[in-house]
């Protein structure tokens, strides 16, 4: 059972299980020759919830030595039309209205599948931004890349899939990926342990 805070954005809900900041490790599984092979990384994460309705994601992976191999920052949300309460482009405000009054309406979101579809943007040092979109049912979130934009100077990266969930307290994530001249394939997956 999750606990909803009071002062949670009414579109954020459906992410109340990923609230909070995380801590674990996984592997990377990802070979570009015919001798695949495993690498143990670290992992912190947080999720923080942001008063214009998105959810704010960090993380770090370390290797087994503590040094710092990746980052990556993001945004989550329910994915719908534009309407006037957003705020944007640029620095445009808000007319002020809320689209959402009461938890209960979240329901009008709802998509067939009996989930909620969302988008997230993530983007890491490398010079690599990711669209995605997908749906969040229960306590699982499935993505797959729409668009990925990379600088010139950026390793090849195509497309992306990724998987998370809560399994028996703990967040399972795997994350598939195109890139280097592979396909899709397995990249990386890990187990993390809420902070309290």
């Amino acid at each position: 059972m999750f606990v909803i805070p009071d002062d949670l954005p009414i579109e954020l809900t459906p992410f109340t299980f990923l609230l909070g900041d995380w801590r674990g490790s996984g592997v990377v599984s990802y070979s570009i020759d015919e001798n695949p092979s495993e690498t143990e990384f670290f992992q912190t994460a947080s999720f923080r919830p942001l008063a214009l309705g998105k959810l704010e994601f960090a993380a770090e992976v370390k290797d087994v030595e503590g040094n710092l191999i990746a980052q990556e920052r993001g945004y989550f949300s329910l994915s719908r039309p534009a309407s006037a309460s957003d705020a944007g482009p640029g620095l445009l405000p808000s007319d002020g209205t809320k689209l959402l009054t009461v938890r209960e309406d979240l329901e009008l979101w709802r998509n067939k599948n009996g989930g909620f579809d969302i988008e997230a943007l993530i983007v890491s040092p490398q010079g690599v931004a990711e669209l995605y979109f997908g749906q969040i049912k229960g306590a699982r979130i499935d993505l797959a890349t729409d668009a990925v934009l990379r600088s010139p100077n950026a390793k090849e990266y195509n497309a992306g899939t990724r998987l998370m969930g809560l399994v028996e307290g703990a967040l399972l994530w795997a994350w598939d990926m195109a890139a280097l001249g592979q396909p899709l394939k397995s990249h990386a997956s890990a187990r993390l342990e809420k902070v309290e």
